[in-house]
């Protein structure tokens, strides 16, 4: 049974608290009407109902000293599938991954502090598959929410 948002307050709530987490109760409850104890419980509702899963920051790249990010197609070569996705999982400098469909088996991000980094970090893996680097220029759209119904 897919999760579902209730009514537009719920909406509105999910909605606040995407563009912040760190929003309090009180502002929430601004935001939609109500008073904060009925906010709280909304928001309790709907972690428990598994809609809300975590809540969490965004950070600055850049500011914490990693200014590159390269997008790296991943496709491993025949039988080195799951041997490939440990290695991902266990280099810490990929920030998020992705198996995908299609001629690559992953989609990964990678923090980089210097175009120099990149064959230090991909080349354990050429032996097991073959990578294809992109180098981010910018990310007009991320983390965004698709419309809720």
């Amino acid at each position: 049974m897919p999760l579902q948002i209730h009514d537009d307050t719920d909406r509105t709530l999910i909605t606040q608290l995407q563009r912040n987490s760190r929003i309090s109760m009180s502002r929430l409850a601004d935001a939609v009407g109500m008073s904060a104890p009925s906010v709280t419980e909304r928001v309790r509702r709907l972690e428990a109902e598994g809609v809300i899963t975590a809540f969490t920051i965004e950070f600055d790249l850049p500011a914490i000293g990693y200014p590159l990010e390269a997008i790296v197609r991943i496709k491993p070569r025949p039988g080195a599938l799951h041997l490939v996705e440990d290695m991902i999982v266990n280099q810490i400098r990929f920030t998020a991954c992705d198996k995908v469909t299609g001629d690559d088996c992953f989609i990964a991000r990678l923090s980089l502090r210097s175009i120099d980094e990149l064959d230090e970090l991909l080349d354990p893996f050429h032996e097991k598959a073959e990578t294809n680097t992109a180098i981010v220029k910018s990310s007009p759209v991320r983390g965004r929410m698709p419309p809720m119904v």
